[in-house]
């Protein structure tokens, strides 16, 4: 019998304290063929978020999550993922968002949630029907309506809106301290 070779490299990504399944965001993509621009393997999955530089060169879905975890795409490009980190955290978290964690795309500027001293772990975008099972969620982004003036009715008509492949969408994390769900929403 023939020994078989195995030439394909693990397929395991790098754990992100901040953003737990990037596949499921949709901000890590499978590509078998795609050779990171920073490193120049072939690794079998791409970053599709957001790649903010001073660069001119579009790094989108050519940067793979290895080196966005060990922050040499950062350090390289002088990049980072994340929009804004909200809220006050250590220099240490803001850094390890934006520089060593997969981003996400939304409809304007990604803000990246923190609660209890710490960036939030980010859980993907939301719909009206996935936010039900979050109500702590929803009373955060009913604060956020309120904050914008808005009537009882306009706010219920809101949160009834949201679509998680359309607009506005609720973008869903989870507080790595308190376990506690924080959501905000997004429209062009």
């Amino acid at each position: 019998m023939d020994d078989l070779v195995n030439d394909t490299v693990s397929t395991a990504l790098p754990v992100f304290p901040y953003h737990p399944d990037p596949l499921a965001t949709g901000s890590v993509a499978p590509d078998p063929h795609t050779a990171c621009a920073c490193c120049g393997r072939v690794r079998g999955h791409v970053y599709a978020g957001p790649v903010y530089t001073a660069s001119d060169e579009d790094l989108r879905g050519r940067l793979c999550p290895w080196c966005i975890a060990d922050g040499s795409a950062a350090e390289r490009y002088d990049a980072s993922f994340c929009g804004v980190v909200a809220g006050d955290v250590p220099e240490a978290v803001r850094t390890a968002v934006d520089r060593r964690t997969p981003g996400f795309t939304a409809w304007q500027e990604s803000v990246w949630l923190s609660h209890c001293g710490d960036a939030a772990a980010f859980l993907g975008p939301v719909g009206s029907a996935e936010l039900a099972a979050y109500p702590d969620a929803l009373d955060a982004l009913r604060r956020e309506a309120v904050a914008w003036q808005w009537s009882a009715d306009e706010i219920e008509r809101y949160l009834g809106s949201f679509d998680r492949e359309g607009q506005p969408t609720a973008y869903l994390f989870r507080c790595r301290v308190c376990e506690a769900h924080l959501a905000y929403s997004d429209f062009t």
